[in-house]
């Protein structure tokens, strides 16, 4: 056979090799800094937000803002800032909510592509979470990650191309030539949004959590793994190993960090967030993201937080469901960390 499958899987046993480690605060450390080498290194963050307010919509129980900050000198960034109505005078939690592959940002917080309202449709696989956790009375913003939706390269504005059409193949392509990663862009630009959060007046800024669905949830989990400012973790339709789910069938470019698997597997990114609150949800029927390895995934994770003696913080949802938010168990969780 020429096949070349029984190369890759050797090459992938001696890249990370299936050793007993010791998941201790060294081993932290040490992989936190490998990871924060492969995610890749950007431009100075110290420059000014220049907020600028975009547009400002009135709900019976919240109010939603839309705007435009600055993450990096040539970046401006569209954001959602999601405000309970009910004013108790006091700091509230804040939570980043972060879209997978789709229309964007506007699939989180009730809107229609064309920036409709769908607040009383059927929704889709990101089930309008934005509106589902300010409704709980904490404060979301909802960035526009970068390649999708108003955020794609002027190439990829094609009139004729499905909403779902973005620019995650070219930017994840030349960042590459770069030394760098699309999953690293997208990273340093939450960080960014996390500064501008701590200045809201109105925000808690030691009580900030992050969810996020599919890439969302690779960018929540990997923002909170080299961000401690992140205080609770949701990553919905994400966890997994890179064997069972990267390397085991086609996904987006957006996964792909280079060398990664030389110093640790995904869950034990993932476990970079220890001793720190996490809650792992995921459909049975995911058919990308396969239902047994992430089991295998949360196997490793209850290990790690274990030896932090952090079991008591980690938490798991497997749902009737496919790739797809749930909330059934992960909004309330999530409430209940940020309003400890």
């Amino acid at each position: 056979m020429w096949a070349p499958d029984q190369f890759m899987e050797q090459l992938y046993h001696e890249t990370y090799p299936d050793t007993k480690k010791e998941y201790n605060l060294e081993w932290q450390a040490q992989v936190k800094k490998q990871f924060n080498e492969a995610l890749g290194e950007f431009p100075n963050k110290d420059n000014e937000f220049n907020a600028k307010t975009l547009e400002r919509v009135e709900f019976e129980d919240f109010v939603r803002i839309r705007v435009e900050i600055t993450t990096f000198a040539s970046l401006r960034v569209p954001v959602y800032v999601l405000f309970p109505k009910e004013n108790s005078g006091e700091k509230r939690p804040a939570a980043l909510a972060l879209h997978g592959h789709g229309y964007g940002s506007k699939e989180v917080v009730g809107l229609n592509v064309d920036g409709t309202n769908n607040l009383e449709e059927p929704p889709g696989i990101h089930k309008n979470f934005a509106v589902e956790l300010v409704r709980r009375g904490v404060i979301v913003i909802a960035p526009e990650l970068i390649g999708f939706a108003d955020r794609k390269l002027e190439k990829d504005f094609i009139p004729e191309a499905s909403s779902s059409h973005n620019s995650c193949f070219a930017l994840a392509s030349q960042l590459l030539l770069m030394g760098k990663s699309l999953a690293g862009l997208r990273v340093a630009e939450c960080r960014r949004v996390i500064d501008y959060l701590t200045e809201l007046d109105a925000v808690d800024s030691e009580n900030i959590g992050i969810i996020g669905l599919s890439g969302g949830g690779l960018v929540a989990a990997y923002t909170s793994a080299v961000d401690e400012r992140v205080k609770a973790t949701v990553i919905c339709g994400y966890t997994n190993t890179f064997k069972g789910s990267i390397i085991d069938r086609n996904h987006c470019l957006d996964n792909y960090i280079p060398g990664v698997l030389s110093f640790a597997e995904m869950p034990e990114l993932i476990g970079l967030i220890a001793p720190r609150p996490l809650f792992i949800e995921s459909g049975i029927d995911d058919p990308l993201f396969p239902i047994e390895q992430v089991k295998v995934a949360v196997k490793t994770l209850r290990e790690i937080y274990q030896n932090f003696e952090a079991s008591h913080v980690l938490d798991s949802h497997y749902f009737k469901g496919k790739h797809e938010i749930s909330g059934e168990e992960s909004y309330d969780w999530l409430m209940t960390q940020l309003k400890k």
